[in-house]
Protein backbone atom coordinates (compact mmCIF):
# COMPACT_ATOMS: atom_id res chain seq x y z
CA UNK A 1 0.00 0.00 0.00
CA UNK A 2 1.41 3.34 -0.91
CA UNK A 3 0.91 6.24 1.89
CA UNK A 4 -1.24 8.11 -0.47
CA UNK A 5 -3.50 4.65 -0.41
CA UNK A 6 -3.10 4.56 3.72
CA UNK A 7 -3.78 8.47 3.75
CA UNK A 8 -7.32 8.16 2.24
CA UNK A 9 -8.36 5.32 4.57
CA UNK A 10 -9.86 6.16 8.16
CA UNK A 11 -7.85 6.30 10.74
CA UNK A 12 -10.38 4.50 13.26
CA UNK A 13 -13.81 3.45 12.99
CA UNK A 14 -16.18 4.20 15.63
CA UNK A 15 -19.43 2.06 15.52
CA UNK A 16 -22.48 2.90 17.45
CA UNK A 17 -23.98 -0.23 19.18
CA UNK A 18 -27.95 -0.27 19.59
CA UNK A 19 -29.53 -0.11 16.02
CA UNK A 20 -26.15 -0.29 14.26
CA UNK A 21 -24.18 -3.33 15.04
CA UNK A 22 -27.39 -5.26 16.52
CA UNK A 23 -30.68 -4.92 16.61
CA UNK A 24 -31.46 -4.78 20.04
CA UNK A 25 -34.07 -1.83 19.85
CA UNK A 26 -37.15 -3.81 19.81
CA UNK A 27 -35.75 -5.42 23.05
CA UNK A 28 -35.52 -1.52 24.50
CA UNK A 29 -39.04 -1.22 23.94
CA UNK A 30 -40.28 -4.53 25.04
CA UNK A 31 -38.30 -3.73 28.34
CA UNK A 32 -39.84 -0.59 28.59
CA UNK A 33 -43.58 -1.69 27.71
CA UNK A 34 -43.29 -3.81 30.44
CA UNK A 35 -41.72 -1.66 33.10
CA UNK A 36 -44.33 1.14 32.52
CA UNK A 37 -47.42 -1.03 32.35
CA UNK A 38 -46.43 -2.90 35.75
CA UNK A 39 -46.95 0.84 36.91
CA UNK A 40 -50.60 0.92 35.12
CA UNK A 41 -48.88 3.08 32.43
CA UNK A 42 -49.05 2.46 28.82
CA UNK A 43 -45.92 3.02 26.83
CA UNK A 44 -47.04 3.53 22.80
CA UNK A 45 -44.57 2.71 19.59
CA UNK A 46 -44.26 6.26 19.42
CA UNK A 47 -43.18 7.19 22.50
CA UNK A 48 -40.46 4.50 22.29
CA UNK A 49 -39.37 5.66 18.66
CA UNK A 50 -38.14 9.38 20.70
CA UNK A 51 -36.00 7.53 23.05
CA UNK A 52 -33.72 5.86 19.61
CA UNK A 53 -30.10 6.90 20.30
CA UNK A 54 -30.82 8.65 23.72
CA UNK A 55 -28.84 8.91 26.66
CA UNK A 56 -30.21 6.60 29.05
CA UNK A 57 -30.74 8.93 32.00
CA UNK A 58 -32.69 10.98 29.80
CA UNK A 59 -34.63 8.02 29.01
CA UNK A 60 -35.20 7.44 32.47
CA UNK A 61 -36.91 10.82 33.18
CA UNK A 62 -38.96 10.23 30.54
CA UNK A 63 -40.05 6.95 31.56
CA UNK A 64 -40.37 8.28 35.14
CA UNK A 65 -42.93 10.73 34.18
CA UNK A 66 -45.09 8.28 33.07
CA UNK A 67 -45.47 7.27 36.71
CA UNK A 68 -42.48 4.78 37.08
CA UNK A 69 -41.56 4.97 40.82
CA UNK A 70 -38.20 4.29 40.32
CA UNK A 71 -35.17 6.35 40.72
CA UNK A 72 -33.06 7.01 37.30
CA UNK A 73 -30.22 4.27 38.30
CA UNK A 74 -32.95 2.37 39.05
CA UNK A 75 -34.91 2.08 35.66
CA UNK A 76 -31.43 2.35 33.82
CA UNK A 77 -30.27 -0.92 35.28
CA UNK A 78 -33.68 -2.41 35.34
CA UNK A 79 -33.99 -2.01 31.30
CA UNK A 80 -30.51 -3.09 31.25
CA UNK A 81 -31.28 -6.07 33.32
CA UNK A 82 -34.29 -7.16 30.88
CA UNK A 83 -32.31 -6.19 27.66
CA UNK A 84 -29.49 -8.72 28.30
CA UNK A 85 -31.47 -11.28 29.56
CA UNK A 86 -33.35 -11.43 25.88
CA UNK A 87 -29.95 -11.47 24.61
CA UNK A 88 -28.68 -14.04 26.43
CA UNK A 89 -31.97 -16.36 25.73
CA UNK A 90 -32.21 -15.25 22.00
CA UNK A 91 -28.80 -14.54 20.47
CA UNK A 92 -27.82 -11.09 18.81
CA UNK A 93 -29.45 -10.48 16.26
CA UNK A 94 -26.60 -8.63 13.86
CA UNK A 95 -27.58 -5.41 11.23
CA UNK A 96 -26.86 -6.61 7.94
CA UNK A 97 -23.29 -6.12 7.11
CA UNK A 98 -21.95 -5.37 10.52
CA UNK A 99 -19.90 -8.54 10.75
CA UNK A 100 -18.60 -8.34 7.58
CA UNK A 101 -17.35 -4.66 7.57
CA UNK A 102 -16.10 -5.31 10.94
CA UNK A 103 -13.73 -7.97 9.56
CA UNK A 104 -12.95 -5.99 6.88
CA UNK A 105 -11.18 -3.80 8.88
CA UNK A 106 -9.29 -5.70 11.72
CA UNK A 107 -8.02 -7.71 8.63
CA UNK A 108 -6.83 -4.57 7.21
CA UNK A 109 -5.41 -2.97 10.45
CA UNK A 110 -7.53 -0.21 10.79
CA UNK A 111 -9.01 -0.09 14.90
CA UNK A 112 -12.24 -0.32 15.35
CA UNK A 113 -14.15 1.45 18.99
CA UNK A 114 -17.39 0.88 20.28
CA UNK A 115 -19.29 4.07 21.31
CA UNK A 116 -22.60 3.40 22.71
CA UNK A 117 -24.75 5.04 25.08
CA UNK A 118 -25.93 1.48 27.00
CA UNK A 119 -24.25 0.94 29.96
CA UNK A 120 -20.93 -1.02 29.93
CA UNK A 121 -22.12 -4.52 31.23
CA UNK A 122 -24.37 -4.16 27.91
CA UNK A 123 -21.49 -3.04 25.88
CA UNK A 124 -19.16 -5.57 26.78
CA UNK A 125 -21.53 -8.79 26.63
CA UNK A 126 -21.60 -7.19 22.94
CA UNK A 127 -18.37 -6.92 22.59
CA UNK A 128 -17.39 -10.34 23.92
CA UNK A 129 -20.44 -11.86 21.39
CA UNK A 130 -18.63 -10.16 18.16
CA UNK A 131 -15.26 -11.29 18.93
CA UNK A 132 -16.72 -15.06 20.22
CA UNK A 133 -18.41 -14.85 16.32
CA UNK A 134 -15.16 -13.14 14.75
CA UNK A 135 -12.78 -14.91 16.57
CA UNK A 136 -11.13 -12.71 18.55
CA UNK A 137 -11.10 -8.98 19.81
CA UNK A 138 -12.34 -6.34 17.54
CA UNK A 139 -13.00 -3.45 19.19
CA UNK A 140 -9.81 -1.82 20.53
CA UNK A 141 -11.81 0.57 23.06
CA UNK A 142 -15.24 0.37 24.17
CA UNK A 143 -16.86 4.20 25.31
CA UNK A 144 -20.24 3.38 27.40
CA UNK A 145 -23.13 5.70 28.20
CA UNK A 146 -21.87 5.37 31.96
CA UNK A 147 -18.11 6.13 31.17
CA UNK A 148 -19.25 9.93 29.84
CA UNK A 149 -20.67 13.53 32.08
CA UNK A 150 -22.08 14.08 28.51
CA UNK A 151 -24.80 11.72 26.73
CA UNK A 152 -25.22 11.90 23.14
CA UNK A 153 -25.68 14.32 20.79
CA UNK A 154 -22.78 15.98 22.90
CA UNK A 155 -19.59 14.98 21.10
CA UNK A 156 -17.47 13.32 24.60
CA UNK A 157 -18.39 9.77 23.86
CA UNK A 158 -16.86 10.08 20.20
CA UNK A 159 -14.28 12.22 21.17
CA UNK A 160 -13.37 10.00 23.76
CA UNK A 161 -13.01 7.25 21.84
CA UNK A 162 -10.16 9.01 19.24
CA UNK A 163 -8.20 9.74 22.60
CA UNK A 164 -8.23 6.34 23.68
CA UNK A 165 -7.33 5.21 20.21
CA UNK A 166 -4.56 8.28 20.23
CA UNK A 167 -6.22 9.56 16.40
CA UNK A 168 -7.46 12.74 15.05
CA UNK A 169 -10.94 12.44 15.29
CA UNK A 170 -11.27 14.06 12.14
CA UNK A 171 -9.33 11.02 10.04
CA UNK A 172 -12.60 8.75 12.10
CA UNK A 173 -15.49 7.27 10.20
CA UNK A 174 -18.54 7.48 12.45
CA UNK A 175 -21.28 5.36 11.90
CA UNK A 176 -24.94 5.78 13.16
CA UNK A 177 -28.43 5.16 13.28
CA UNK A 178 -30.17 7.58 14.51
CA UNK A 179 -30.89 11.73 14.80
CA UNK A 180 -28.68 11.77 18.00
CA UNK A 181 -26.18 9.90 17.24
CA UNK A 182 -25.29 11.49 14.10
CA UNK A 183 -25.74 14.86 15.79
CA UNK A 184 -22.92 13.28 17.96
CA UNK A 185 -20.52 12.49 15.45
CA UNK A 186 -21.12 15.26 13.46
CA UNK A 187 -20.32 17.85 16.48
CA UNK A 188 -17.23 15.60 17.36
CA UNK A 189 -15.82 16.41 13.91
CA UNK A 190 -15.69 13.02 12.74
CA UNK A 191 -16.96 12.08 9.42
CA UNK A 192 -20.11 10.54 9.86
CA UNK A 193 -22.43 8.16 7.90
CA UNK A 194 -26.03 7.65 8.88
CA UNK A 195 -27.29 3.98 7.78
CA UNK A 196 -31.09 4.61 9.33
CA UNK A 197 -33.02 2.34 10.74
CA UNK A 198 -36.59 2.43 13.01
CA UNK A 199 -35.73 6.12 12.45
CA UNK A 200 -35.23 8.37 9.65
CA UNK A 201 -32.34 10.33 9.38
CA UNK A 202 -32.87 13.39 6.89
CA UNK A 203 -30.55 13.91 4.28
CA UNK A 204 -27.57 16.61 5.63
CA UNK A 205 -24.86 18.58 3.99
CA UNK A 206 -23.15 17.53 7.26
CA UNK A 207 -22.59 13.67 6.72
CA UNK A 208 -22.83 10.95 4.53
CA UNK A 209 -25.84 8.29 4.41
CA UNK A 210 -26.19 5.12 3.01
CA UNK A 211 -29.40 2.80 3.11
CA UNK A 212 -27.51 -0.31 4.78
CA UNK A 213 -23.86 -1.56 5.60
CA UNK A 214 -24.72 -4.54 3.54
CA UNK A 215 -21.91 -4.79 0.97
CA UNK A 216 -20.11 -1.72 2.68
CA UNK A 217 -15.91 -2.00 2.97
CA UNK A 218 -12.99 0.14 3.46
CA UNK A 219 -13.32 1.60 -0.41
CA UNK A 220 -16.94 3.09 1.09
CA UNK A 221 -15.40 4.44 4.26
CA UNK A 222 -12.49 6.10 1.79
CA UNK A 223 -15.38 7.74 0.14
CA UNK A 224 -16.92 8.76 3.10
CA UNK A 225 -13.08 10.50 4.55
CA UNK A 226 -13.24 12.33 1.21
CA UNK A 227 -16.14 13.99 1.56
CA UNK A 228 -15.46 14.88 5.04
CA UNK A 229 -12.28 16.47 3.65
CA UNK A 230 -13.89 18.66 1.53
CA UNK A 231 -16.51 19.66 3.77
CA UNK A 232 -13.82 20.82 6.34
CA UNK A 233 -12.01 22.85 3.25
CA UNK A 234 -14.96 24.75 2.60
CA UNK A 235 -15.37 25.47 6.15
CA UNK A 236 -18.44 23.33 6.64
CA UNK A 237 -17.50 20.25 8.92
CA UNK A 238 -20.05 21.65 11.87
Amino acid sequence: MTDDQAAARPAAVLWDMDGTIVDTEPLWMRAETELVESYGGTWTHEQALQLVGSGLFNSAAILIATGVQMTPIEVIQHLTERVMVQLREQGLPWRPGALELLVELRDAGIPSALVTMSFRSMAELVADAVGAQLGGDVFRVVVAGDDVTHAKPHPEAYLRAATMLDVPIERCVAIEDSVTGIASAVSSGAAAVAVPFLVEIPESPAHDRWESLAGRGIDDLAVVLRHHDARLAIGGSR
